[in-house]
């Protein structure tokens, strides 16, 4: 393959137009149409650019195949993506588990004070590993804004049918604790410390689920290389929207999270405030669904 054909490859794989790589690449879409048709050709500046954006080498790029050469993981994009999932994944049900912890120390002869101040280790840890991850794929997409889809039909096949039953455990995990609640109930009489144990314990089947939805999400947004490559190379109009999401949503989180500790500090009932992260949680997902660039 030639270079205009090696870059209409890699456009076409990125799923970005013209317009998009001649922003990236800062020049104009007319000039991108001419490498393309092989009428032009561009400066060792800008082939260095394509090969830093697009993760190929000047040799291939320029008298090799750039699509045999893509159907191998260069940058480490699936052992990123693999353990990114499992960070945010455990740091989101140790969140929860943490709550159902503090009600089941509630029942011990522990203080209430160490109960809480162990609720809130966890969830510093919990924090601390959320935001940094966060930092690391976004650096990560930034050295690698655009990667070929190097995942088989067999591979994607075989995933989705794990995807199905992370998402039908998650589902059938907290059914089964609602069953568990109905079930201790009327063997158990309903005081404490009774109603502590079988809270906290839904809690935790509830913290396992929820660590499986997120888990399958993330994973179900590695499979899909087009939507990576189309959030990272976003047109003018869906950078505003984007940002405008991540703003509207990074403060209804500050905002939960600044609620859940004025009422624990203030009435002591930590399991009684945690029910602000869900209500965050639905409140930026409904406000990603409305903004959303890609909607249409």
């Amino acid at each position: 393959m030639a270079f205009p054909e090696n870059l209409q490859f890699i456009r076409s794989h990125a799923g970005i137009t013209q317009e998009q790589l001649a922003e990236q690449l800062e020049v104009s879409r007319q000039t991108v149409s001419k490498w393309e048709s092989g009428a032009s050709f561009p400066e060792m500046d800008t082939l260095l650019r394509i090969c830093d954006l697009y993760d190929t080498n000047l040799d291939t790029l320029l008298r090799g195949s750039v699509e045999a050469a893509s159907v191998e993981d260069t940058v480490g994009y699936d052992v990123f993506m693999n353990r990114f999932a499992k960070r945010i994944s455990c740091s989101i049900g140790a969140i929860i588990a943490a709550v159902a912890l503090l009600v089941l120390l509630e029942i011990t002869a522990l203080s209430e004070m160490l109960g809480v101040a162990v609720m809130l280790l966890i969830i510093t840890i919990a924090v601390v590993v959320l935001v940094a991850s966060g930092i690391e794929h976004e650096h990560f997409c930034k050295r690698h804004p655009s990667i070929a889809d190097f995942y088989s039909d067999e591979e994607k096949e075989a995933f989705h049918r794990r995807f199905i039953w992370h998402i039908a455990g998650g589902v059938g995990a907290i059914l089964f604790g609602v069953v568990l609640l109905i079930l201790s109930f009327t063997v158990f009489p309903e005081q404490e410390p009774y109603e502590s144990i079988v809270a906290s314990g839904f809690l935790f089947i509830v913290a396992l689920a929820v660590m499986s939805f997120v888990y399958a999400g993330i994973q179900q947004d590695k499979y899909d290389i087009s939507k990576y490559n189309r959030d990272n190379n976003p047109t003018p109009e869906a950078k505003k929207r984007l940002h405008l999401i991540g703003t509207l949503c990074g403060c209804i989180m500050l905002l939960a999270t600044a609620i859940f500790l004025g009422v624990g500090l203030l009435t002591g009932e930590w399991h009684n405030a945690v029910w602000v992260f869900p209500v965050g949680g639905i409140l930026c997902g409904v406000i990603s669904m409305a903004l959303d660039p890609y909607r249409d």
